[in-house]
């Protein structure tokens, strides 16, 4: 962060939050918040930080990446 009321240090949160709703919640309603729950947490926990591929992190999972990372500085 830099400094107060500079947009772009918000830009990559609202990116994400904003392919979530595209992707995950809009055009679906939800009978209970605990449905939202559940599927917020597919979405973020399950998807994003095992299965989809991260540019910045070389084409790799979050999951992935700390693995591979974990792996090198132990050695």
């Amino acid at each position: 962060m830099s400094s107060q009321g500079n947009g772009w240090d918000n830009a990559p949160t609202e990116s994400g939050f904003n392919r979530f709703k595209h992707e995950r919640v809009f055009d679906e309603r939800f009978a209970k918040r605990e449905a939202m729950k559940a599927t917020a947490f597919a979405s973020i926990e399950v998807f994003d930080n095992r299965k989809r591929l991260h540019y910045t992190l070389g084409y790799t999972s979050p999951v992935q990446f700390l693995q591979d990372w974990t792996a090198c500085s132990s050695l």
